[in-house]
């Protein structure tokens, strides 16, 4: 992507970013075995144990907000990356159940720190479409660095020893560590950039109100999270479904994947054009409802039908809901980023990561609750509460574009008698 290769903010961030999804990528492949093999822990442990983790991260997603306000997206960029690599490290060492869960949510919290000087670190340095299109580039980066992640840890599967595993653990967190590199003085080599992210770092800025106040902001957050629920088909919901619910061989878990994983690196980038507009970021949530929906529905119909009809069926499905992924994220992003107040947008974004962290973290329950306990009834109930919700989201996004709309619309009327009365007098 040349985009990105010539300007040296979004270089130094691809280059961090794609150290973090390689390693992200190898740790995704290895963890549940390494932590049951490994560490010697109970699944129901290690579930148990990185939800509780989940939550710390939720919590430092918010916090990371106000800390890159006050201290500088750049900076916190940089340190949370070296810490999430640090904790990283720590899981070889990790050989007890309340070690683990130290670990756990350490790894949690500086992801959900990092995320979030991210996403502020995007909505100080760039403009307009730019942020929405620099961030749709990032994630093919990151899509593809996970892909190539986990084909690596394919060696460590081969080898199948807590051994293979606990150094693939090592290699993770020594990657993430020196994907801190390239972010390593890069407000002292742009122009600018020290400015753009201590703008709100002085005494002296006025603070103003919390996003918890703003009541479109936190409709949007609580709104696309909800989307976002939708993480979790992938990762827990369609692998149990295939395995445990259908005929279709259990390999077909690995196609669907891939699938996802090509899809997002082909189409994301072009998803995200003109979500920048509020309207146009409404409407690409609210397709992304439909799509989830009528992906749901063929999951549901795959687990009634023989092995070669239920592995075409489940393709289908995956490719309508990786379409869905693509125009669901592209829309959350242009609305985190359009309806923030810009002098605290480190505090926006960081309610934003947070409803994307509850997600992420309460999906798995949601999606077994619901489609894998349930069956059919289950998914189309989720299908349809991704529809509503994108739907919902649309709404929120139109109402906040009309009502910035008539403040243009007064100012043109006002100027406009200001005129007359010129003429008249």
């Amino acid at each position: 992507m040349p985009e990105l290769l010539r300007d040296p903010v979004a270089r130094a961030l691809a280059s961090a970013i794609a150290a973090l999804s390689l390693s992200r990528g190898m740790f995704f492949a290895v963890s549940a075995l390494y932590f049951t093999r490994g560490v010697g822990l109970s699944p129901t442990t290690v579930g148990i144990g990185l939800t509780v983790a989940g939550g710390v991260g939720v919590c430092a997603s918010y916090a990371g907000g106000r800390l890159s306000d006050r201290w500088g997206a750049d900076r916190l960029q940089q340190w949370a990356l070296a810490a999430n690599g640090v904790a990283l490290l720590g899981y070889a060492f990790a050989g007890d159940v309340v070690t683990f869960v130290l670990v756990a949510a350490c790894v949690s919290a500086s992801r959900g720190l990092q995320s979030t000087a991210q996403m502020t670190l995007l909505a100080r340095w760039y403009v307009g479409p730019e942020r929405v299109a620099v961030r749709a580039r990032l994630r093919v980066v990151m899509n593809v660095g996970i892909g190539i992640g986990t084909l690596l840890a394919g060696t460590a599967l081969v080898a199948d020893t807590a051994t293979a595993y606990r150094l693939t653990v090592v290699l993770v967190g020594a990657i993430t560590v020196l994907g801190t590199i390239p972010l390593i003085g890069l407000r002292r080599r742009v122009s600018g950039l020290a400015e753009r992210m201590d703008a709100s770092a002085g005494a002296e800025v006025p603070r103003g109100p919390s996003p918890l106040r703003d009541r479109t902001y936190v409709a949007s957050t609580a709104l696309n999270a909800l989307v976002a629920i939708h993480f979790a088909l992938t990762s827990v919901g369609l692998p149990l479904w295939v395995a445990d619910h259908t005929e279709a061989p259990t390999v077909v878990v690995s196609a669907l994947l891939l699938v996802n994983t090509g899809y997002v690196a082909l189409f994301q980038v072009r998803a995200s054009r003109g979500t920048q507009d509020l309207r146009t970021a409404g409407r690409s949530v609210r397709r992304a409802g439909v799509l989830l929906l009528i992906a749901c529905a063929l999951f549901a119909v795959a687990g009634h039908l023989g092995a070669a009809a239920a592995t075409a069926v489940l393709l289908v499905g995956a490719l309508a809901s990786s379409a869905a992924e693509t125009r669901g994220e592209a829309g959350s992003w242009g609305m985190a980023f359009e309806l923030a107040d810009p002098a605290r947008a480190g505090a926006y974004q960081g309610l934003s990561q947070t409803g994307l962290a509850l997600a992420l973290m309460l999906g798995p329950a949601v999606v077994t609750t619901t489609a894998i306990d349930h069956g059919t009834p289950g998914w189309i109930a989720l299908g349809a509460l991704f529809a509503t919700t994108g739907t919902a989201t649309a709404v929120v996004a139109n109402r906040a574009a009309a009502r910035r709309d008539q403040p243009s619309t007064s100012t043109v009327s006002t100027r406009a008698a200001r005129c007359g009365a010129g003429e008249r007098s």
